[in-house]
């Protein structure tokens, strides 16, 4: 099992550049990717920009409070 994401950063375009894990651990986007695709991370999935860039979102559920846009900032 995993661990799941508790806050974000955002850069001044509102992506995500960083995320914080439930262990207290900062990971930067490319990380937190690598991360996910490994299973090490709960709740998100990696998708694709139309770039190509890789990116996390949540994965879908009824609950717009887990979505990462909704996560607390740090």
């Amino acid at each position: 099992m995993g661990s799941r994401i508790q806050k974000v950063r955002k850069n001044e375009d509102g992506d995500i550049t960083a995320v914080m894990l439930d262990n207290g651990k900062v990971y930067d986007i490319e990380e937190a990717v690598r991360m996910a695709k490994n299973g090490q991370i709960d709740g998100v999935i990696v998708g694709r920009a139309k770039n190509g860039r890789e990116y996390l979102r949540s994965e879908p559920n009824d609950n717009p409070n887990d979505n990462l846009d909704n996560l607390p900032l740090m």
